[in-house]
């Protein structure tokens, strides 16, 4: 039987998270923001935006080193906190 405190990741590790939202112009940079303020500068690896079909959502792929599954659920928490962010992929 496999422990449920076993991590599913080796720490540090780089994470890409998917953030979806409301394409409005200042989205990607207000969800960096949002990484920004749990990470240490150089952290965030890669930044990619996608438009969805009718241009209507943007996602935004964040690709980050995670140093502790603490730091990572506080980003996680973050990013949900926020009525721009839709879903966290």
């Amino acid at each position: 039987m496999m422990s449920l405190d076993r991590e599913v990741f080796d720490f540090p590790t780089v994470i890409p998270l998917k953030v979806i939202g409301r394409n409005e112009q200042d989205f990607e940079a207000f969800v960096v923001s949002l990484f920004q303020k749990h990470l240490d500068e150089g952290d965030i690896q890669k930044v990619e935006s996608r438009l969805s079909r009718e241009d209507r959502y943007l996602s935004v792929t964040v690709s980050f080193t995670a140093s502790s599954r603490v730091q990572l659920n506080a980003i996680y928490a973050e990013l949900q906190s926020h009525q721009r962010v839709l879903m966290v992929i």
